[in-house]
C-alpha cells in the first residue's frame, strides 16, 4: 500500500479487504504506510470489538543499537578515547583527563590502565601511553558495535488479523424502531443480542419529528440498542465496615435495644477507668495500652459526689467488697485520653438511669447499645489495629444471669450468620462473672476472639445508684473482625487502612439482615414502638 493516506478504519477495512488473508503482521503494515503501530493496533481492535475482524497477538524481537553504544561505534570505547586524549596531549594527571572527557574518562581510565595502555609516574602521579600501545590501540569494542550494530534488545507485539463473516468494507450502522407501548421482548425480537454498528444519536428535535406545536414526536424516535457492556458508574460505594455497621445497627435496633451517643472520642480516665472500678494500677492504664492526650491534659467536668463514691470503693470497698486497697489519686483519674472502649459511654448511660432512679425511686429497664471508634496503643499485625470499631451493649433489669448474656450474644451473631461461637471464661476488673467470645475465622482457620462480656460487679454499678437488686449484663463486640469473616478477609489491614484495595469497594458484595425475619421483626418493632 502506497503511504500517506490517513490511517482510519475505513482504510483500513479497505487494506484488509485486498489482502486475501487479511493482515499477516501490523508491525509490517505500519512502517510500509507510514503509521505509528500503536494507533493502527487501536484502530484493529475497535474493528474486533464490532466482529468484522479476529487478531492473533505475537512478539517480534530486533537487536539494536543504544544511543551509548552508538557513540562507542564513532568515538571508540571509554579506554581507547582516554589513551587517544593521552596520546595526543602527552603525559598528564587523571584530573586533566576527567576535566576533558568528563564521565567517559572515569569508565575509560581504570580500563585503559587495566588494558596496560598507560603507565604512570608514581612520583608526578603522571600518566602517559605505555610501549604497547604506542605503535597501535586495538579498540575490540568499536570494531564489534561497528560490525554489528545490534546491541539492545527491542521486543515488540504485533498483530495478525483474519476477517469474519460479519466482515464487511465499510461500517454499518443499525437502527431499530420503537414505539410507545412496545415491551422488552418485541424490541428484542427485532433487535438481535448480537449487532454491530457506532453508537449513534437520532433524537435530537427536527422538522421531520416536530409536530405543530413544537413538541417532539415520540411515536417514531429511532433508538441504537446496543448490548455492549456499559461504563462501570462513577458514584461512590460504600465500605464493608459501613455496611456490616449498619447490619449490625439493624439488628440490634429489631431486637429492642436503643442507640446510646458515642460523640467522645476524647474522654477522662475517670470514666473510662476508674467508674468501672479499675484499678489505677492496672496494666490496661498504661501508656504501652492507651493514647494519652497532652493538651488539654486533664478535666475537670467530673461530678464531685459521684467521684468521692467511686474513691471510697476503689479505697475501701463497700457492698460486701473491700476494694482495691490502694491510695486513689484524683489527679491520675483526671487525665484525658482516647477512649479504649465504649463502655466509657455505657458508664455515662448507668450514671443517668442511677441519678434518675435516686430522684424518682422507680427504676426503669433499659436495653442499649453504641457503635464506634475506640483507640488501643497496641502492635499492629494480621488481627489488630491501634483504631478499631466497637459495638457495645448492655441490658439493665431485674433477675438477669449468665444464661441471659449468652443467649443475647448467639441470637445477635446468629442474625449475623455466625453461628459457630464459643465462650471462654476471662477476667475483667468490672465484671464478674466474664466471659470471652470466639467466631471461627474460615481463612485464618482457626478461633478469632471477637469480643468480651460479663455481669457488671456491685463496686461499679451500686456507686452510681443503680438499685441493689437489679443487675447490668454487658459486652463489648468488634466489628472489623467479623466483617473479615464475612467478606472472607485474612488481614485487618487490608480492610481498614492505607492498605485496602479500594477497587474491591465496587465488588463487595451488599450485606443482608438475615434471611425470611426481617420484614416480620421490622413490623413487630414497630408496633412496640407505637405502644
Amino acid at each position: 500500500m502506497a503511504p500517506g493516506l490517513p490511517l482510519s478504519r475505513e482504510t483500513l477495512l479497505t487494506v484488509i479487504d485486498q489482502q486475501e488473508g487479511g493482515i499477516n503482521n501490523s508491525i509490517a503494515l505500519a512502517q510500509s504506510s507510514g503509521w505509528d503501530h500503536a494507533k493502527l493496533v487501536g484502530v484493529i481492535k475497535s474493528l474486533e470489538s464490532i466482529h468484522y475482524v479476529t487478531t492473533t497477538p505475537f512478539e517480534e524481537e530486533e537487536w539494536t543499537t543504544t544511543e551509548e553504544g552508538e557513540q562507542y561505534a564513532t568515538l571508540g570505547s571509554p579506554e581507547a578515547q582516554v589513551a587517544a586524549y593521552v596520546k595526543e596531549h602527552g603525559p598528564c594527571v587523571q584530573k586533566d583527563i576527567i576535566v576533558s572527557l568528563g564521565s567517559v574518562a572515569k569508565i575509560g581510565f581504570g580500563a585503559a590502565m587495566k588494558k596496560s595502555w598507560l603507565s604512570m609516574n608514581k612520583a608526578t602521579k603522571e600518566v602517559s601511553l605505555s610501549d604497547k600501545a604506542k605503535d597501535s590501540i586495538e579498540d575490540t569494542v568499536a570494531v564489534l558495535l561497528t560490525k554489528s550494530a545490534r546491541i539492545h534488545l527491542t521486543k515488540t507485539t504485533g498483530l495478525q488479523v483474519e476477517k469474519t463473516s460479519n466482515f464487511r468494507t465499510e461500517i454499518v450502522k443499525q437502527e431499530t424502531e420503537l414505539t410507545p407501548g412496545d415491551d422488552t421482548e418485541q424490541v428484542m425480537e427485532r433487535c438481535p443480542v448480537q449487532t454491530v454498528g457506532l453508537p449513534i444519536s437520532s433524537n435530537r428535535s427536527t422538522p421531520d419529528n416536530t409536530n405543530s406545536d413544537g413538541n417532539t414526536k415520540t411515536d417514531r424516535l429511532s433508538y441504537n440498542l446496543k448490548t455492549a457492556l456499559a461504563r462501570d458508574l462513577g458514584g461512590g460505594h460504600l465500605h464493608p465496615l459501613l455496611k456490616v455497621k449498619t447490619e449490625i445497627r439493624n439488628i440490634l435496633l429489631l431486637m429492642g435495644f436503643e442507640e446510646m451517643p458515642t460523640n467522645r472520642y476524647l474522654e477522662s480516665s475517670f470514666w473510662n477507668f476508674d467508674a468501672l472500678f479499675q484499678p489505677q494500677q492496672h496494666p490496661a492504664r498504661d501508656a504501652h495500652d492507651t493514647f494519652f492526650i497532652t493538651s488539654p491534659a486533664s478535666t475537670n467536668r467530673i461530678p464531685e459526689d459521684y467521684m468521692n463514691a467511686v474513691k471510697n470503693m476503689h479505697e475501701v470497698g463497700g457492698y460486701g467488697s473491700i476494694g482495691w486497697r490502694y491510695d486513689w489519686s484524683e489527679k491520675e483519674s483526671r487525665k484525658n485520653i482516647l477512649r479504649t472502649h465504649t463502655t466509657a459511654v455505657s458508664t455515662r448511660v448507668l450514671y443517668e438511669m442511677g441519678r434518675d432512679y435516686i430522684r424518682t425511686g422507680v427504676f426503669k429497664p433499659k436495653k442499649c447499645f453504641s457503635i464506634d471508634r475506640v483507640f488501643r496503643n497496641e502492635t499492629l499485625d494480621a488481627t489488630h489495629l491501634a483504631e478499631f470499631h466497637q459495638v457495645e451493649g448492655f441490658v439493665a433489669d431485674r433477675n438477669l444471669t449468665l444464661g441471659n448474656l449468652i443467649g443475647v450474644i448467639r441470637e445477635f451473631f446468629r442474625r449475623m450468620g455466625l453461628t459457630d461461637l464459643r465462650f471462654k471464661p476471662a477476667y475483667n476488673p468490672y465484671t464478674e462473672p466474664s466471659m470471652e467470645i470466639f467466631a471461627f475465622h474460615p481463612m485464618l482457620d482457626k478461633w478469632v476472639e471477637i469480643g468480651n462480656s460479663g455481669i457488671f460487679r456491685p463496686e461499679m454499678v451500686r456507686p452510681m445508684g443503680i438499685p441493689e437488686d437489679v443487675s447490668v449484663i454487658a459486652w463489648g463486640l468488634s466489628v472489623e473482625r467479623p466483617t473479615m469473616i464475612q467478606y472472607g478477609i485474612g488481614n485487618i489491614r487490608e480492610l481498614f487502612g492505607h492498605k485496602m484495595d479500594v477497587t474491591s469497594l465496587k465488588k463487595n458484595p451488599v450485606c443482608w439482615l438475615h434471611p425470611g425475619e426481617e420484614e416480620e421483626e421490622v413490623s413487630t418493632a414497630e408496633e412496640k414502638r407505637e405502644q
